[in-house]
């Protein structure tokens, strides 16, 4: 709930700026006069949004691989990895967009009453987290990772690549509703707004983390596959601020 203050101020005095708990790793950005006057004070809470459509998809992509023995469970892990990496070279994914994101070895069991278990074999685990720079193209991309041996994928996670300019957007949009906000409060106790007093960003989100997307899987049918696809849609980009407004 956004809560709006208006404070007669009865002498000169410093007016400090309002501040609240970052709600990304960046500190709050605060701007402030040198020299505060006196007057009415309002604080205004703002939110200022813009969209963008996400052009980055993270996706995670795997082979998981069931052995009698641990080195027979990773051999075959392996020659399917290097299979699927290779896959993703060419469709023309940089180095720096592919990432191992784990490697796990387990041993599976058998359990029974009253007796300890027992091993039954070793199931290894290789996944990569791809990054595409073209989500158009994701979707088949994955499919060609299944072809050759992937047989686990998790995501989209679909975000922005470059935010700042969509922030600084969003920062503009921010102050003008703070300000026409200002403007509202101050007619109505017959006021006027005389200048901005201090500014203090409280947090800016360029596009969290979303829950995962189902990918629309590839099913057999009789005449051919189906082809995964992947639509990117639209992020909200927001940021928002606390605004002291000077009223006379």
């Amino acid at each position: 709930m956004r809560k709006y203050l208006l404070l007669a101020a009865m002498a000169p005095a410093a007016l400090a700026p309002l501040t609240a708990a970052a709600q990304t790793q960046s500190a709050p950005t605060t701007v402030e006069p040198l020299v505060p006057a006196a007057g009415t004070v309002l604080d205004v809470s703002a939110e200022g949004r813009t969209t963008r459509v996400p052009d980055l998809a993270t996706i995670r992509a795997g082979v998981v691989s069931q052995g009698a023995t641990a080195a027979a469970a990773l051999s075959d892990n392996a020659q399917r990895m290097a299979r699927v990496l290779a896959a993703v070279k060419r469709a023309g994914i940089a180095d720096r967009d592919i990432q191992t994101a784990t490697v796990q070895l387990q041993p599976q069991y058998r359990y029974g009453d009253n007796v300890p278990p027992v091993i039954t074999g070793y199931q290894a685990t290789n996944t990569l987290s791809v990054r595409f720079r073209d989500v158009a193209k994701s979707g088949s991309v994955l499919d060609a990772l299944v072809a050759q041996g992937a047989n686990q994928i998790d995501g989209p996670n679909l975000s922005i690549d470059k935010p700042d300019a969509a922030l600084d957007e969003a920062r503009a949009d921010a102050i003008q509703r703070a300000r026409a906000r200002a403007e509202l409060y101050a007619k109505a106790a017959g006021l006027r707004v005389a200048r901005i007093v201090s500014i203090t960003e409280n947090g800016a989100d360029a596009g969290s983390p979303q829950p995962p997307m189902m990918l629309r899987a590839s099913a057999m049918r009789s005449d051919a596959m189906e082809k995964t696809s992947i639509a990117p849609g639209e992020r909200d980009v927001t940021v928002n601020v606390s605004v002291r407004f000077l009223l006379n």
